[in-house]
């Protein structure tokens, strides 16, 4: 098994999170063709990178990935709420603003859960929450003459949903186009002779064994024991994991190999991809170095040059 490109990896997740909106970690290993675990750690490092966003709701006891924009929708995973959780986001789907005091104490209990639902802000000294789809509030230093509290909250619900609704319109308008512009595409694909359509070429499928699964679990409860973060994933294959880790002295390249024995090309690999990186390295293997092995490194250690004689 080659080594993969891990930006590539990382892309092909982007551009399903981008086609499919929110989605499981399961879903999204699924479609790029890797374990759970492995798809696991590529989404913390995007999220740790900014470049994904997670939820607070759990389903069993995985988070939703998904991009900024696409929170709206997070509403198909509310089913998964608890009792409570789902009678506040149900209440606050149909008021859209609601105030704290006013809520029995077990709904404000709910309310600070749902923290991807319910988002807090502040009226006249009061906690107040919104519907999280809803625009925050335009906040006023006097009140509007002659409008009670209710109200201007209730002018300002009525704003929001306008503008909701003209959104959609465009949305809907953009959707048409597109149709119709599917619906004549497809009619030239019709009217055009067979072999002159181009033939997709088959995805190729990355299989993904358990063997490797199990190399990284052992590389990662090593790594936890010794108390080092996994800042990325460089580069891997079925025989090495290259990974950028943060140890209690700075930023490290760690080289696990998958093989009980390290030879002196695995040691030079292992320096070029450590130099590629602009960091000192560690290596781990399956099994303790050889004699010959640490002999060598003891006898590196103390060597300023080697030079030719003329």
């Amino acid at each position: 098994m080659p080594s993969q490109d891990t930006s590539k990896i990382k892309g092909d997740i982007i551009n399903f999170l981008r086609i499919k909106g929110p989605s499981l970690p399961i879903h999204i290993s699924q479609e790029i063709r890797f374990s759970a675990l492995f798809t696991s750690a590529f989404l913390s490092e995007l999220f740790s990178e900014k470049k994904i966003k997670m939820s607070h709701l759990r389903v069993g006891s995985s988070p939703v990935y998904f991009l900024s924009g696409q929170e709206e929708g997070l509403e198909k995973f509310s089913n998964h709420l608890k009792s409570k959780e789902k009678e506040a986001f149900s209440l606050i789907k149909n008021r859209k603003i609601l105030v704290d005091q006013e809520q029995e104490p077990a709904i404000r209990i709910a309310l600070r859960a749902i923290k991807d639902f319910a988002i807090p802000f502040e009226e006249n000294n009061e906690l107040c929450w919104r519907y999280f789809i809803i625009g925050e509030p335009e906040k006023e230093t006097s009140p509007r003459l002659g409008q009670s509290k209710e109200e201007i909250i209730e002018e300002t619900i009525s704003s929001n949903i306008n503008q909701s609704k003209e959104t959609k319109e465009e949305t809907s308008s953009r959707l048409g186009q597109s149709k119709e512009k599917i619906e004549i595409l497809e009619e030239i694909k019709k009217e055009t002779p067979k072999k002159a359509q181009k033939k997709k070429a088959p995805k190729k499928i990355i299989k993904s064994k358990k063997g490797n699964d199990k190399f990284l679990a052992r590389v990662k409860d090593f790594l936890s024991k010794e108390n080092i973060e996994i800042i990325g994933i460089e580069s891997f294959s079925k025989e090495a994991l290259v990974l950028k880790v943060k140890t209690t002295e700075g930023e490290r390249a760690f080289v696990a190999y998958n093989k009980k024995k390290i030879e002196e090309k695995d040691l030079i690999s292992a320096n070029k991809k450590a130099e590629e990186l602009g960091l000192s390295y560690l290596v781990l293997s399956l099994e303790e170095p050889s004699k010959k092995i640490k002999e060598l490194i003891e006898a590196i250690k103390n060597l300023s040059g080697i030079e030719k004689i003329e």
